[in-house]
Parts: structure tokens; C-alpha cells; sequence
């Protein structure tokens, strides 16, 4: 109905929400860069410029901005690279970014770019040789081939205490915020694969050597926001779950919901 039959898989050891049957992150990327960049979607209205300054500003309140240096995950259009730059963060920006037209458009603002994925970039000889203070995944993880993977090389690019973070919608197990046909759509269902809760989230980000320093108020708030550290041993601690029952749930009520107060149009 939502999907128009793509399956949405839920784990039952901890809840998580994914697509199982996912195209290669060359075919993701470039349904991204090609098709939606290059289509509907672009981060040029208000509601992307006011999440994108909720992110620099939470950001900066944990670990102040000023001087350091920033690897924008899923760059886009460089319109938060170019933010972080200015006053009053005055962050060094480097972006990496799939969209070749993407890539120019970031060129053009000034922004350093490499035009690829990030495990492409931190597989680059000597790329190893540069890491950074920080780095920024928004509303990126979600639609990227291997979400492990990503915040390896994530991981991988940042300094020894380095700092990430992840933002996303916060649309799972918190009052309903949407219609769920606004939610879910029939577009390849691989170009949104993974769905985030606080705990998936968190959980995520201990199993690839992330230490959380902070989350914010996500429950009454569109967005879901992590902090974490780059730590040793960080995967060792416990990582919160979901049962997978009250997810189903939760998407049940959702339907419920929608079809009584919101049906589609």
C-alpha cells in the first residue's frame, strides 16, 4: 500500500528497521545524484536551512566548532559546509559528496570536496594521513547502501577523541509526526534503507567505536540528533534495543492513525 509492495524488514534480536534486498552503493548513490538531486529534491527551502542551522547550533554547544575541521558526510549542495564556515562556527569544511554537479556547486562556495563516497575516500593511498576533528552524517546514514560500513570509514577519518554526528528524522517509536504516506513512499525503497530509533541509532554508532556524548530531545522534536566519540573499546559496552513487537506495533497505531485523521489525497 505505502510501498507498493517493497518489503521493510524488522529485526527481531534488536528491533532494527532495514531493507533487506539493496542495489550496490555505486546504484544508491547515483539514484540519489542523478534522479532525486537531479529531479525534486534539493536543500534550498527553509525547512532544510532551519535543521541544518538546529544541527550546527547543537554541534557546536557540544564540542565548539571554532577552528575545527569538518568532514561533511553527503555534502549535497555545500549549503551546511558553507554554513559552518561563516560566523559563528568558523569550522574548516571538507566535504565528500557523490553528485558531480553537487560536487561543482561546492567548489563554487569555496568548499574542499572529493566527488565519491567516503569509503571511497578513506580507501585512497594516503588518505589515511589526514584526519579530522569532527564529522557530520545528516540525514545521509539513512540513505546510504551500508550503514556499518559508512561509520567505519567515518570512524577511520576521524582523529584519535574525534567527534560525530548523526542526524535524522525522529519518526520511530515517538507520537506520530506525519501522515504514514508521507513517511513512506513508492520510490526504490533501497533509497531510504535504514530507519532510525534513539536506541538503533545509539546502537549503531557503540558497534562502530563510538563512545555517545550526547542525544537531544528527539521525542517532540523532528529531528534525531547523536553525538558520539571516537573511543577504543567503545564497541565493548551494552547497546540498547528495540522489541521488535512494539515496532510493529508502533507502525500499526501509524496506519490506524493515518487512515482515520489523514487519508491520502
Amino acid at each position: 500500500m505505502y510501498t507498493d509492495g517493497q518489503p521493510i524488514h524488522v529485526c527481531k534480536d534488536c528491533g532494527f528497521i532495514y531493507v533487506r534486498r539493496r542495489r550496490s552503493a555505486e546504484d544508491i548513490a547515483r539514484s540519489w545524484s542523478d534522479e532525486l538531486f537531479g529531479g525534486a529534491y534539493t536543500a534550498r527551502i527553509p525547512a532544510v536551512a532551519a535543521r541544518q542551522t538546529y544541527v550546527a547550533e547543537y554541534l557546536d554547544d557540544a564540542i565548539d566548532l571554532h577552528g575545527k575541521s569538518v568532514c561533511d558526510i553527503g555534502g549535497g549542495e555545500g549549503l551546511f559546509g558553507e554554513l559552518l564556515q561563516r560566523p559563528p562556527y568558523g569550522a574548516r569544511v571538507f566535504a565528500v559528496e557523490p553528485s558531480e554537479s553537487n560536487c561543482a556547486q561546492m567548489t563554487e562556495r569555496g568548499i574542499e570536496n572529493f566527488c565519491g563516497t567516503i569509503e571511497e575516500y578513506t580507501a585512497l593511498p594516503g588518505a589515511d594521513r589526514r584526519r579530522f576533528d569532527a564529522v557530520t552524517i545528516m540525514w545521509t546514514l539513512e540513505n546510504c547502501q551500508d550503514c556499518v560500513g559508512m561509520l567505519t570509514a567515518a570512524n577511520a577519518a576521524l582523529d584519535e577523541g574525534g567527534h560525530i554526528v548523526v542526524a535524522t528524522g525522529s519518526r520511530i517509536l515517538v507520537p506520530f509526526k506525519k501522515p504514514l504516506h508521507t513517511y513512506l513512499s513508492k520510490t526504490p525503497i533501497d533509497t531510504h534503507a535504514f530507519r532510525f530509533s534513539a536506541n538503533s541509532l545509539r546502537s549503531l554508532l557503540t558497534s562502530t567505536g563510538f563512545e555517545i556524548v550526547a542525544v537531544n530531545r528527539f521525542v517532540d522534536t523532528d529531528y534525531l540528533v547523536v553525538v558520539g566519540r571516537k573511543a577504543a573499546g567503545a564497541e565493548k559496552t551494552p547497546r540498547p534495543t528495540d522489541d521488535w513487537r512494539e515496532v510493529l506495533d508502533f507502525f500499526a497505531r501509524w496506519h490506524r492513525e493515518t487512515e482515520a485523521h489523514f487519508p491520502p489525497a
